[in-house]
């Protein structure tokens, strides 16, 4: 691997979990929430993720078995490491209790104008979504780390669509820390912090891949399968519904679709 390989999908990790602190940001200035447009935004990511997840990851992690194993134990272990991705991102929501679910819609306008409260559980609230969406932007990271050092000009999109979704999430932190502390220096350091597991998800990638990555096909088709079903499992079970949630249905697809399609003209065009 390359040196500025490796700095630059560090980077847009880097990037992609900045947007929490973005978020957190909107909350503090912003005095409306654009519902619309976070509607076709996030419809937008998840359209990216899932065409990139089926289009260059997984089919990557079927190239990485079929060198170990052959063509046709390649397409078994290849849907194995993708529903076991599936499955580490579906127990980890399982593990988050429901009443700290990260993916909660708050409205900057929860922010603005609005006295601040000591309140110790919205203290707790505030503390445990940081940490809910610190969990879920590991494999997040995991994820664009892996898309940077399989296809640089793939990832750029797949960061910028991690962080679109990492905003509405940095304005979930903040809202209630606001209000239990009065304080937006406390409100932003807790996004700031939760967006860090996203380079420690890069790290933990980078980690297995350097050890491995000349000596062990099996590994780096493991690692693109389990990320393929990361993206696929994040963009259903949490793009597209919140999508739907600050719009309605259509608006949320037709980003979905536009989406895909300028991931496909992208690929295209590299």
């Amino acid at each position: 691997m390359e040196q500025n390989d490796i700095l630059f999908a560090f980077g847009l990790t880097l990037f992609a979990g900045g947007a929490t602190a973005i978020g957190s940001l909107i909350a503090f200035f912003a005095k409306r929430t654009n519902k619309k447009f976070l509607s076709i935004s996030l419809g937008f990511s998840a359209g990216v993720m899932i065409y990139v997840s089926f289009i260059e990851i997984f089919p990557k992690s079927f190239e990485a078995f079929e060198v170990a194993y052959g063509e046709d134990k390649a397409h078994l272990y290849t849907v194995i490491a993708f529903f076991i991705g599936i499955a580490i991102i579906a127990l980890i929501d399982k593990l988050i209790p429901e009443a700290e679910n990260p993916h909660e819609i708050k409205s900057v306008e929860q922010m603005s104008g609005a006295a601040p409260l000591k309140d110790n559980q919205l203290l707790r609230m505030g503390t445990f979504s940081a940490l809910a969406i610190g969990i879920h932007n590991f494999p997040e990271g995991m994820a664009t780390f892996t898309a940077a050092m399989i296809e640089p000009e793939v990832a750029i999109p797949i960061a910028i669509a991690i962080a679109i979704h990492n905003i509405p999430e940095g304005i979930a932190i903040s809202v209630p820390i606001y209000h239990a502390t009065g304080s937006r220096k406390k409100a932003f350091a807790y996004s700031a912090l939760s967006g860090l597991a996203e380079p420690i998800g890069a790290l933990f990638v980078y980690i297995i891949i350097s050890s491995v990555m000349d000596l062990n096909e099996t590994v780096m088709g493991a690692v693109f399968g389990m990320v393929a079903g990361v993206m696929v499992y994040i963009s259903l079970d949490e793009l597209l519904p919140t999508a739907s949630k600050y719009g309605n249905h259509h608006t949320s697809i037709w980003g979905f679709i536009l989406g895909m399609l300028v991931m496909a003209i992208s690929l295209i065009i590299v």
